[in-house]
């Protein structure tokens, strides 16, 4: 009997010892990154709170007249209301929780068009439920457009997490990060014919590069170091014009462009489309981006608190760093110049208890002037 019990406690040792050696393969590793950030151009007193919120702060969009709305992170697991307008420093459902309940949930990414309307992405679970994109219009609070997706546009494993409207209001390009999957991709949705096209899967472009990211609060590595948070395709954002989509992996050294007619053309496979983007410059280890009307880039730095300015030449500079941001997540211009910040953060959240989550609670929306403006919403 106790050589079965050895004979069975061996097995279990190499099945365990196999696991964690392909866990460690596939999404462990890394090496630390530089830090690109330089003197700040603006100090820590210029970021003003907007909101502070029991519940950690997924993304933000701004409306041209000044509304503003914001998801809870689905990493914290929300038991309430997932999608809120914010007026004031207080936080209503909108829509009513009940619509929500119906419509929504992981939902994440959030951002309005230029039609008024209020477009959001939901993962489904990592593309193991129901990934939605949903859109209401702003004026009349009606679900204007309902759309799920397929498994070819966002199979298991995907994470459809970003997303950004054509100042048409024609086409929604959404950003899969693809974290479990590992294949991340740039989906594009056809809002008339409600199709989608998965296009880059897996190009350099929009993969993850072996950086482990690294905050104040803690290095964000998991099970003992056996892996990694890597994530593919993260920030992305379309210039005033429409004529470019710039986009970013979070773990990754480069800021990249393609030209949205290239996007759109559907004759384009993979190999001819790539052929069409352009670097252009080194970036942090980013998550949200935004474009202004002078065609810079605004990029986040998730391990320095920090927000940086890309300019159309390809330099960096850095408008503002603090440790009050624990996690530079999504921006979104609003009015007046003013741009909003979501800090989501991610190191007091993903993987953590509820009770470690509440007690590091509240969490916030900032927001700094910089003095450039930008298109609301983008």
């Amino acid at each position: 009997m106790r050589s079965v019990i050895r004979i069975v406690l061996w097995i279990a040792l190499i099945v365990v010892t196999g696991l964690a050696f392909v866990v460690r393969v596939r999404y462990g590793g890394g090496q630390p990154y530089p830090d690109v950030t330089g003197a700040p151009i603006l100090s820590g007193n210029e970021l003003e709170t907007v909101l502070s919120y029991p519940e950690p702060i997924g993304n933000v969009a701004m409306s041209a007249d000044g509304r503003g709305f914001f998801t809870v992170h689905p990493e914290s697991r929300p038991e309430g209301a997932k999608l809120l307008e914010f007026r004031d420093g207080a936080a209503l459902p909108y829509p009513s929780e009940a619509l929500q309940d119906d419509l929504f949930q992981t939902p994440l990414g959030v951002a309005v068009d230029r039609q008024h309307r209020l477009w959001i992405i939901d993962h489904g679970k990592h593309g193991f439920d129901t990934p939605r994109l949903v859109a209401i219009d702003l004026l009349t609070h009606e679900v204007v457009h309902d759309h799920v997706f397929d498994n070819t546009a966002a199979p298991g494993g995907s994470f459809l997490q970003d997303l950004q409207i054509s100042p048409d209001g024609r086409t929604v390009f959404i950003a899969d990060a693809s974290f479990w999957r590992q294949r991340p991709a740039i989906v594009v949705h056809d809002v008339s014919t409600a199709t989608d096209r998965r296009v880059l899967e897996n190009h350099p472009s929009v993969s993850a590069q072996d950086w482990i990211i690294s905050t104040p609060a803690k290095k964000m590595t998991f099970f003992g170091g056996l892996a990694a948070m890597k994530p593919g395709i993260d920030g992305i954002a379309v210039t005033p014009d429409g004529a470019w989509l710039a986009y970013g992996a979070m773990s990754h050294d480069t800021l990249y462009r393609v030209p949205t007619t290239a996007l759109l053309d559907k004759s384009l496979g993979d190999l001819a489309l790539a052929s069409r983007i352009e670097a252009l410059g080194r970036k942090p280890l980013s998550d949200g981006l935004s474009a202004d009307l002078e065609g810079g880039i605004w990029i986040t730095d998730v391990e320095h608190g920090a927000v940086l300015r890309m300019s159309p030449g390809g330099e960096l500079e850095t408008w503002i760093e603090t440790p009050r941001i624990r996690w530079a997540d999504a921006l979104s211009f609003g009015p007046d110049g003013w741009l909003y910040l979501a800090d989501s953060a991610i190191p007091d959240q993903v993987m953590r208890s509820k009770s470690h989550i509440a007690s590091q609670a509240p969490y916030y929306i900032f927001r700094f002037r910089p003095g450039i403006e930008g298109v609301p919403g983008h």
